[in-house]
């Protein structure tokens, strides 16, 4: 798994400063499910203390810093936070750590909110409890989770692929300067993520769209 890790950290470093770029793409139905999200995320995070994980560019984090009490936003990527870190949220309510998604307890702070967007599908189906445990130990209960992703949809974001032996899913993407990237890449619908997040959590809420999902749940 340690390949994995570290091809999906060089995709990122190597597209940081091009990344918001798919924020830009598609139709309007497109735009108007990302507003959806980012209305339903904003809504769920207001007056928290927020616990991001994988930040990347800072993209939601900006959007989040406008109602959320504090922030600390979390990614391995050096390039990603760097470009995060010029976005100037309207408040002095964020910090930015470099670290690992799996060893969350080297994040300093006291959360009641954890936020995960677009990461899970990047999650290895043999870590998905790993994670979940690790996040779900740093927030102080009663605490809200929001994550979001991708839905599949063919001709989107790369060519799907799967490898002998391996139970998830592979993405490989090409930039204009034609390097290619395999990047691990899972998706998830409804009734899957029903049942992976049941455990330890209540209130669950799933909203499956045709081009993103979202979840929100509590850890009472």
């Amino acid at each position: 798994m340690p390949r994995y890790d570290e091809a999906l950290r060089k995709y990122y470093d190597d597209t940081a400063l091009d990344y918001d770029k798919m924020y830009a793409r598609r139709d309007s139905a497109w735009r108007r499910e990302l507003e959806a999200l980012a209305d339903a995320m904003t809504i769920a995070m207001a007056d928290r203390r927020v616990l991001e994980i994988a930040c990347g560019t800072g993209f939601w984090t900006e959007i989040v810093a406008k109602v959320a009490r504090h922030i600390v936003a979390v990614d391995s990527s050096e390039k990603m936070l760097a470009v995060a870190r010029k976005r100037k949220p309207r408040s002095d309510n964020v910090e930015y750590f470099h670290g690992d998604a799996y060893a969350l307890s080297a994040v300093a702070g006291i959360f009641d909110a954890g936020l995960a967007n677009f990461w899970f599908s990047h999650v290895p189906k043999s870590r998905i409890d790993e994670f979940l445990k690790g996040l779900h130990s740093r927030l102080e209960k009663p605490a809200v989770v929001f994550m979001s992703d991708n839905v599949y949809v063919p001709g989107i974001g790369g060519q799907l692929f799967t490898e002998p032996g391996s139970e998830d899913t592979f993405k490989l993407r090409e930039r204009a300067d034609g390097s290619k990237y395999e990047v691990l890449k899972n998706y998830y619908n409804g009734d899957i993520l029903r049942r992976l997040l049941r455990h330890g959590t209540s209130d669950l809420e799933v909203h499956e769209g045709k081009y993103f999902w979202w979840v929100k749940y509590s850890i009472p």
